[in-house]
């Protein structure tokens, strides 16, 4: 023991056991204890620091009471005491508690060897209501046993796991047991290097602090200066003060102790405490809609719980986080999801079946969420899922629009757009932050004035506000719940005042319909200057939100923005989100005072851009006139940075102009533009593709970019969540993988289905496997029967596309093979007809408002569709099916249920896509053309169990080239002349159809140039799909060889390679 610290164990009143070390200072005193303090122990399992043992330091100071600690002396006194009390090859920490006036030391054993024999420490007092803690080195070679009996108390299991956090000892196993109302836990340690607890001072200091947790006194509530003798603190005249405020804290510690539990009965209790206080109905009287709303609400209680943890975890760890700025966030409903995320699936079935509802049906009163369009919100949802389940520190940002894109209706085939009033009922899972809310300003001019230098105030016109509102995302299999902020618009509170006081009440209520709409619709038509400006707006209002929220939470911990790339990672899916680039710059310069070239050195190290496009044209780009009059201190930005950037390849290639102006983020022409891609490029460390030829293709369509910075261009395939999209959609297939892989591991390590290639042809496997995909088949017929009145079989195969209604996705090609196929019918005798292979074709998804083309297509489908569908010779060997409002819970039912699932867009075209990965995963075969992912699906499953037809990317162009010398194949003109004839009715509207395919300009995306090969690939699946074995063991093979296509994968390498994250699961 150091000479300046007398150390003494005291007994309280239970018999318990505290240490105090005495720091001798001239004529003041100094106490500390190793017990667990007030603000440092766990809050639910809550850890203040990893690995961490933790003391208060008081002092003592007559009537003066409390006296603060100099630095100088406060190093002097953790230095010895650590020595002291921890041992001399452990470091210090110390830190001032927020509100509390001591200082906490905390000390954390390095590589120093731990205990060499058992030791048992009883207590002072030994009855029936202390705890016996043993610690033993000899029953296991490789990890110290530490065995504690004690009542068994609610909430035990976490004073004791979180003690173990605080000394830094690793868990790596425990056995519990309980008999006769005494809890024996056994637990299997190791120190922070991994070795055994050796040393016997150590191993004293780990039982003497354990004991301190464990006494009664000591359990009920959480140690603090204001429950240990008065004998210590005799000399303070503030004790009194002090003891209120301790009293305090110990109240609202005690009453936040304890998770919610999650058995049958607590389970039924929350949810019946929200039907009577949340939704204010009679608990003997409540129907599905609000028993949906109430067990919505007690499952967010949970993810609150584990929500507000880890923020804390992180907050404390002081992590590097991400941020994923996206447009969109196509979640799909969240009650499902939530309750298999936590594990508490079976358990709410349970509570809801004992109460009189089936849980199946109360998920189907959710309505989904509309926040996303497609592909690109629906790959951000399945990367917050992974990001929780891997234990990494980011959040979402994105709008919370409150119509979405919108809610499409059939009327006589046409395609009508609805607002999506999923609001309007109110959204259970969302948390709003009226006070985190930021001010996004718009139009006006900027004053440029010195002060030693030039600066520059932006002086707006109109301002909104943006309110918070908070998403959990719970992981799987894991403590860890990451947060989705979303923005809603509202009208600032200082503008409607101004309006009100001069009376201009119309005004005022303009202003905030005008605020209001920014955050109403998600991608405004923009084929007006309204609708691009709208557009702006909306992309500057969320990227603004997240950028002030992201600073303030890291000046929160950090005054110098040089750790800013240290502790920030900004990740901009697809060029949307780029306007934040000059934002960040603004708040850097303007808010901030930072040099322009300091602030761009941190905005080049923060920034990561994914392009989801593959035509530059894609990119967004704005009329300078535009970006003028709503941003005009950001258009100055953009400005400075194409001034510098030009400057840098004028060093590098000397007056290339032509190489200027194709580099350049200014676009000069009859009217300049703002190229955001380009600005994009410029300002990030790393580019990437989605998948491995869309990255080429990036390459070669920035090949500019890539020849000056080929470092940053880098691949990252997309991926999706197994868990929502395998695990939780299929139930019936999740339990056959888990039988014969022996494991339900994959579910978090989805490389484990290769494990199925063994079994392939077992006979028993096809039987089961064939069992769970016709149950699947049949909930699919139902839903179908009921939304269209056609009765289908389930002994068809279910040829299904579904996806956004484009050309270059050819839709129509598929509508064309359908005819075909229609016509052979026709014409066949009723002995060829019984060869024929029945199909199902089932189509869906959403045509933009104003793409005229993709709505004709629709309309072909559901004319083509009453016409074969009401044909007694074609009977059940050809329905046809649009499925309207196609959207995550849709598909969620269509892509277990699907046998053949189509992805023909034109070579070139596709990024990546999504969807042929998720049909894939369930043991759908892919009909698709040599475009995006399916090159990929192909390598990893095998080209035996995949249909992949058509042009290459590189053919292409030339193609196109001699389109004027084509002559299309004989059936695809019979197709083409029997829409024109009338065959199908509607001849004015086939007509224009028609129009797109043939003449001179006609055929951009090459239908008939695939159509031939199409075919014959559309034979080859009736070939096999006949064969049953072979069609079940190709089925079984796509599951198989589906691990590489997991957003798990894909987030680990974003998380390594572009990042620099680092994953950290909240301990229990």
């Amino acid at each position: 023991m150091a000479c300046n610290f007398a150390s003494r164990t005291l007994c309280n009143n239970s018999g318990g056991l505290c240490s105090e070390v005495r720091h001798k200072s001239g004529s003041k005193s100094t106490y500390l204890s190793a017990a667990p303090v007030q603000g440092c122990s766990q809050r639910r399992g809550m850890e203040a620091a990893p690995n961490w043992t933790s003391a208060i330091i008081w002092t003592d100071c007559g009537a003066v009471g409390r006296r603060k600690i100099g630095c100088g002396l406060r190093r002097k006194i953790a230095s010895e005491f650590t020595q002291a009390f921890c041992g001399r090859h452990s470091r210090v920490n110390f830190w001032r508690w927020r509100t509390h006036s001591p200082f906490v030391v905390a000390s954390s054993a390095g590589n120093s060897s731990l205990v060499t024999s058992s030791v048992q420490v009883s207590s002072a007092k030994s009855d029936a209501s202390s705890a016996t803690v043993i610690v033993d080195n000899e029953s296991d070679e490789k990890f110290t046993v530490i065995t504690v009996e004690t009542p068994n108390r609610v909430g035990i299991l976490q004073i004791v796991t979180s003690t173990f956090k605080e000394l830094g000892l690793k868990i790596l196993d425990a056995n519990v047991d309980l008999a006769e109302g005494i809890l024996k836990e056994k637990f299997f340690v190791t120190g922070t290097d991994g070795e055994k607890i050796l040393d016997v001072g150590d191993a004293r200091n780990v039982e003497t602090v354990l004991k301190a947790a464990l006494n009664e006194s000591g359990f009920e509530q959480p140690w603090n200066p204001s429950s240990r003798p008065t004998t210590i603190y005799k000399k303070r005249s503030e004790r009194d003060i002090d003891a209120d405020l301790h009293n305090k804290s110990l109240l609202l510690y005690r009453l936040m102790d304890q998770y919610l539990q999650n058995d049958v009965f607590s389970i039924q209790k929350s949810i019946m405490d929200h039907v009577e206080y949340t939704i204010a109905r009679s608990r003997f009287k409540f129907d599905d809609f609000e028993a949906y709303m109430a067990a919505a609400y007690s499952v967010r209680d949970r993810l609150i719980e584990s929500w507000n943890d880890t923020q804390h975890f992180f907050r404390q760890l002081d992590t590097k986080r991400v941020y994923y700025l996206s447009m969109e966030f196509l979640m799909g409903r969240s009650l499902l999801n939530s309750v298999y995320n936590l594990g508490i699936k079976d358990q709410y079935s349970e509570a809801l079946r004992q109460l009189g509802y089936n849980l199946e049906v109360l998920v189907e009163q959710e309505r989904d969420a509309a926040l996303g369009n497609g592909g690109l919100g629906r790959l951000a949802a399945c990367f917050l899922d992974s990001l929780a389940t891997m234990n990494y520190s980011a959040w979402g940002y994105g709008i919370r629009y409150q119509y979405g894109m919108f809610r499409q209706t059939l009327q006589d085939g046409y395609q009508h757009e609805q607002p999506d009033y999923w609001l309007n009922f109110g959204n259970p899972w969302e948390i709003e932050r009226v006070h985190v809310t930021y001010p996004i300003r718009f139009y006006g001019k900027v004053e440029e004035h010195w002060n030693g230098k030039k600066n520059y105030t932006w002086l707006p016109n109109e301002q909104v506000a943006a309110v918070a509102y908070d998403n959990p995302i719970p992981g799987y299999g894991t403590n860890n719940t990451i947060n989705l902020r979303l923005w809603a618009a509202k009208p600032s509170g200082e503008f409607d005042l101004q309006s009100f006081n001069t009376g201009d009440y119309v005004n005022a209520i303009l202003s905030k319909q005008r605020a209001e709409a920014i955050s109403s619709v998600l991608y405004p038509d923009d084929r007006t200057y309204q609708g691009k400006e709208l557009r702006l707006k909306q992309q500057y209002f969320f990227v603004s939100a997240s950028l002030q929220d992201v600073i303030r939470r890291f000046k929160d911990h950090h005054d110098n923005f040089d750790q800013l790339p240290e502790k920030v990672a900004l990740q901009l899916n697809d060029a949307h989100p780029s306007i934040g680039i000059p934002e960040l710059l603004r708040i850097l310069i303007d808010e901030e005072g930072l040099e322009y070239s300091k602030a761009w050195e941190i905005c080049t190290k923060v920034f990561s851009f994914t392009n989801h496009t593959v035509v530059p044209e894609s990119l967004e780009k704005w009329p300078i006139e535009l970006m003028e009059s709503l941003l005009p201190r950001h258009l100055q930005i953009i400005y400075d940075i194409n001034f510098h950037f030009l400057e840098e390849l004028k060093r590098r290639f000397g007056n290339d102009y032509e190489r200027l102006a194709r580099m350049s983020i200014i676009e000069d022409g009859e009217k300049k533009i703002v190229r955001m891609g380009a600005l994009a490029l410029v300002a990030s460390h790393t580019i990437n593709g989605v998948a491995e030829i869309h990255t080429s293709h990036v390459k070669n369509m920035f090949k500019d970019f890539y020849e000056l910075w080929p470092h940053k261009f880098q691949n990252k395939t997309n991926g999706v969540t197994q868990r929502r999209w395998l695990a939780f959609c299929n139930p019936g297939l999740r339990e056959v993988l888990t039988k014969y892989l022996g494991t339900d591991a994959w579910i978090t390590s989805l490389d484990l289905l290769a494990g199925l290639r063994k079994h392939a042809r077992n006979p028993e496997l096809h039987k089961e496997w064939n069992q769970a995909r016709r149950q699947n088949k049949a909930r699919l017929a139902e839903y179908i029967e009921g939304i269209s009145g056609v009765k289908v079989s389930i002994d068809a195969m279910f040829d299904v596309q579904v996806k956004r209604i484009h050309e270059y996705k050819r839709q129509l090609l598929n509508v064309m093979s359908i005819i075909h196929r229609y016509d052979c019918i026709k014409n066949m005798s009723p002995e060829e007809r019984k060869k024929v292979v029945p199909r199902v074709c089932i189509l869906g998804g959403k045509a933009a408002p104003g793409y005229e083309v993709a709505k004709k297509i629709i309309k072909l489908v559901t004319i083509v569709g009453d016409k074969i569908n009401n044909d007694p010779d074609v009977g059940n060997l050809l329905k046809v099916i649009f499925v309207p409002d196609y959207n995550v819970s849709v598909a969620e039912l269509i892509i277990p249920a699907s046998d053949l699932s189509q992805h023909i867009s034109t070579a070139g075209n596709e990024a990546s896509g999504t969807s042929n990965m998720k049909f894939a995963m369930n043991g759908c075969i892919i009909l698709g053309t040599h475009d995006g992912a399916n090159v990929e699906i192909q390598k990893e499953i095998g080209k035996e169990n995949i249909f992949l037809f058509g042009v290459t990317a590189e053919q292409v162009p030339k193609l196109r080239a001699e389109r004027r010398d084509f002559q299309p194949p004989r059936l695809f003109t019979r197709v083409i002349g029997m829409l024109r004839n009338g065959v199908f009715g509607h001849q004015e509207h086939m007509h224009v159809l028609c129009d797109t395919l043939e003449g001179q300009g006609g055929d951009f995306y090459l239908l008939g140039n695939d159509f031939q090969e199409y075919l014959a690939a559309q034979a080859a699946v009736d070939a096999a799909f006949v064969d049953r074995a072979w069609w079940t063991q190709m089925s079984i093979m796509s599951t198989a060889g589906s691990g590489k296509f997991s957003s798990d994968r894909t987030i680990k390498e974003y998380a390594e390679q572009i990042w620099g994250i680092e994953p950290f699961r909240r301990p229990i």
